[in-house]
């Protein structure tokens, strides 16, 4: 299977506002290095080395930060200090990135169809929805592309959510289950009311679909604010035939796109840091003690 990654990363980031004024909210940092940076190697662990970058206007730090940068390599070498550099410098040795400009923020499927000119006519896609960060033992990507390939179908990652959340994620209706992991999907419904949810399996930010999402997207009605749902496009696929199963990912899955989502995201990190793991760890044991003293 042929396969390349979409990263839509052209929204605003309102609910980070003041600070994603001037800075893409894809480059808010998680610890040590920035929210992208984690998904890209994600998709790199799970054998894609063709990134199709979806950003708009003020996101050219994200090119940068994907670039090579001559003169930093050299002062680091100069202090002894290329370590600060290793990661990155071994995702851009390994990928390679093209970037789309989404003119108009109209819906992820909108995001979706813009690349449409970057894919050959039998390239499956692989979408990382940069909110989301997995960790686990196996890359969450891999994990869909396994199914994708053996079942010759498309895949989206589900996770269970209450109920009462139903209204926030596109949720999933089960046609079959053939593991505890593993679901052949009847239809998708885009942020139902909770009691109208099929089921509490929620799609979270990971898809594997065919070359055919993008005659899906054209045909695809644009609902409220004009946008275009990737889920509406997934749905069109499924009705015409195509199987899509429904893959709940084994590992953990983190919310950063809320700032209390990344601040919470930032601890988990902090305390698995083999620099900053323990100093953190000691802060949250001491600040009960710290909060008395500051009210006493």
């Amino acid at each position: 299977m042929k396969i390349k990654a979409i990263i839509p990363a052209a929204g605003f980031g309102t609910r980070f506002l003041p600070t994603t004024k001037a800075i893409p909210k894809e480059l808010l940092p998680i610890v040590d290095k920035p929210a992208i940076q984690y998904i890209v190697e994600e998709g790199i662990n799970s054998g894609i080395k063709d990134f199709v970058v979806i950003t708009s206007k003020n996101k050219t730090a994200i090119e940068d930060h994907f670039d090579k940068y001559l003169e930093l390599d050299i002062l680091t070498k100069a202090q002894n200090k290329e370590y600060l550099l290793q990661d990155i410098s071994k995702v851009i040795e390994k990928a390679n990135f093209l970037y789309v400009r989404q003119q108009e923020q109209l819906g992820l499927g909108h995001a979706i169809s813009v690349a449409k000119s970057a894919f050959s006519g039998d390239e499956h896609m692989a979408v990382f929805l940069p909110d989301d960060i997995f960790t686990g033992e196996v890359p969450a990507m891999a994990q869909l592309i396994k199914i994708a390939i053996q079942e010759k179908c498309n895949v989206v990652a589900v996770q269970e959510v209450p109920k009462e959340e139903a209204s926030r994620y596109g949720i999933i209706d089960v046609r079959r289950q053939f593991s505890p992991n593993l679901f052949q999907v009847r239809d998708l419904v885009e942020k139902p009311a909770p009691n109208l949810a099929p089921s509490n399996l929620a799609i979270v930010g990971r898809y594997v679909l065919s070359p055919n999402i993008f005659n899906s997207l054209q045909e695809t009605q644009a609902g409220a604010n004009g946008e275009i749902q990737l889920t509406d496009a997934i749905q069109h696929l499924l009705f015409s035939g195509e199987k899509v199963f429904a893959c709940k990912v084994q590992g953990q899955r983190f919310d950063a796109g809320t700032i209390l989502g990344w601040l919470k995201t930032n601890i988990e990190f902090a305390l698995k840091h083999s620099k900053y793991s323990q100093e953190i760890l000691n802060l949250l044991l001491n600040l009960d003690k710290d909060m008395l003293v500051m009210q006493g």
